[in-house]
């Protein structure tokens, strides 16, 4: 599970950076942001592949149709990849960004709801909870990659989004969604949804270390 975090205050030569993630199945979008908490900017923004080839992109409808030996082998099969790819993307990110004096300190991962997973074997009887744990898996590998750099994370289920960006940050919610979609404009397209979901999350984790307000 995702657990929520203080991002880190430890100061160091380079500007401090926050990263974002609001993953599907098999990818993520990832984007970077730095600058005052109150009105950062997007230093980086890509779409990440987080599964391996000869991998289902969905483990979890493929492990349904396995034994439970099998089954199981599977998912952790696929978690491991999918931790890997991720690792694989923070390093390139972080040495894009280190290229531009920029330093990542801390991340943020959309959730869904944020609720444990029961048994694998009680996944796999519910075609609903097969849904469930997809995003689960892909989202855990995400903050796991994070994690082994030793970066702080924070998760933030999709449906609170808006409520605690205008809590944190001190802005009512339809003036946060416009700042965050003028973000987009210097990046160009796609600004979609998932675009802005991950620049508000690492918002909300640039912001974990400090007690500015958006103005």
């Amino acid at each position: 599970m995702v657990h929520q975090l203080r991002a880190s205050t430890k100061q160091t030569g380079s500007r401090q950076a926050a990263i974002g993630f609001r993953a599907h199945s098999g990818w993520a979008v990832l984007v970077a942001l730095a600058g005052p908490q109150r009105s950062p900017t997007v230093i980086e923004r890509s779409r990440i592949e987080i599964v391996e080839r000869g991998i289902p992109p969905q483990p979890y409808h493929a492990a349904a149709k396995l034994d439970s030996e099998a089954a199981e082998k599977l998912i952790r099969r696929s978690m491991d990849a999918a931790q890997r790819l991720a690792e694989q993307a923070i390093a390139a990110a972080r040495t894009t960004l280190k290229s531009q004096d920029y330093q990542i300190v801390c991340c943020g991962v959309v959730l869904a709801s944020g609720r444990p997973l029961p048994p694998l074997d009680a996944i796999l009887r519910s075609h609903a909870m097969i849904h469930t744990a997809e995003g689960h898996l892909f989202r855990e590998a995400l903050a796991q990659a994070a994690r082994s750099f030793d970066l702080p994370v924070i998760g933030v289920p999709e449906r609170e989004l808006s409520a605690r960006g205008a809590a944190q940050l001190g802005v009512p919610p339809g003036k946060l969604q416009a700042r965050v979609k003028e973000m987009g404009c210097d990046v160009g397209r796609p600004w979609g949804a998932n675009e802005k979901q991950a620049t508000l999350v690492a918002w909300l984790a640039l912001a974990a270390g400090g007690p500015a307000r958006v103005r």
